[in-house]
């Protein structure tokens, strides 16, 4: 009788630990509750296959200590997305299948070897809700298939205190692709990029803009270029209608130029004398022209600016004197 009753326990215990493996490995099964419709199909992965940081950890210990130094690690420390928004699940997706096969690649996320806009659109699901890359989408970079992880290396970053976890410093980075603007910022006048006083997104939105050339707004939903040069900003009462309308850059070159305030052309009259000619017929002026024996071009007079000092806009004259 003894022998009967220990059978029937080792079976029960046995039948127990079978129905228990097999709501481990069907967690979307409930008792009874039959096959998954298709709608179950389509929906977010059950908690049970995601694995947790801890787990990448064993295998991937060189590159979570360097995770560990990244803006990214204190996802980690945030619940309220749930395990699908936590660590490194949070970025290359539920883990328990690629822990399952051995480490098997084909059974996770991996960004090498996928096309530009898959990776930026991973990236956008949480990082595209701010303003500052709302436009990413639309941007030149995105329509170059430029992905974010050919400028971000989120474990390996290079710029100082892993900030915005660039894979290099700027401007070494831009100039990766935009090489014709490091040969403008060595010219004689320029920008102090390579003195490292501004970087190229201080005036470029890399990651899309209205505007052209990615151009950002100031905080005056103005030019760019008045962040710095408030005082060519204004209002003025007399201004220098080209300032507003076709901007700075009818003048001068934005990175580097060898003229002087880096302006387009070596001799200011010259670059004046684009917009202030004259008519050929009746004698009116396109715009009020520098004529007459007072404005002799070709000897003392041929810098505009001698006189006209306050090109930018005055306040007190119409001609820009003073």
């Amino acid at each position: 009788m003894k022998r009967v009753n220990s059978r029937s326990r080792t079976v029960a215990t046995l039948g127990a630990a079978a129905l228990l493996l097999g709501l481990a490995l069907a967690p979307g099964l409930a008792a009874g509750s039959g096959p998954p419709s298709k709608s179950d199909d389509k929906a977010s992965p059950a908690p049970a296959e995601y694995v947790g940081a801890d787990i990448c950890k064993t295998c991937h210990e060189e590159i979570y200590k360097q995770f560990e130094t990244t803006p990214h690690y204190k996802t980690l420390l945030d619940t309220r997305g749930g395990a699908a928004h936590q660590g490194c699940e949070g970025c290359h997706g539920p883990g328990a299948a690629h822990v399952a096969g051995g480490g098997d690649k084909t059974k996770i996320f991996t960004f090498k070897g996928v096309d530009a806009r898959t990776i930026s659109n991973r990236c956008l699901e949480c990082h595209g809700k701010d303003q500052a890359r709302a436009n990413f989408r639309r941007s030149a970079h995105e329509n170059s298939a430029v992905a974010c992880t050919d400028c971000h290396s989120p474990h390996h970053p290079k710029s100082e205190g892993g900030q915005y976890l660039l894979a290099k410093s700027q401007p070494e980075l831009c100039y990766g692709c935009h090489q014709e603007m490091r040969s403008q910022f060595m010219r004689p006048f320029h920008h102090r990029i390579e003195e490292g006083l501004l970087v190229c997104n201080d005036c470029h939105n890399e990651h899309g803009s209205f505007l052209p050339k990615s151009l950002r707004w100031s905080a005056n939903q103005d030019q760019v270029c008045f962040k710095c040069h408030t005082d060519k900003q204004g209002p003025f009462v007399y201004e220098h209608v080209p300032v507003k309308t076709e901007g700075c850059t009818i003048c001068h070159f934005p990175h580097g130029s060898s003229n002087p305030h880096m302006l387009k052309r070596a001799q200011v009259n010259q670059l004046c004398l684009e917009c202030h000619t004259l008519w050929q017929k009746g004698g009116s002026t396109l715009s009020p022209g520098p004529i007459g024996p007072a404005h002799n071009q070709a000897q003392k007079y041929q810098a505009c600016t001698m006189c006209h000092t306050q090109i930018h806009g005055s306040n007190t004259s119409a001609v820009f004197f003073r």
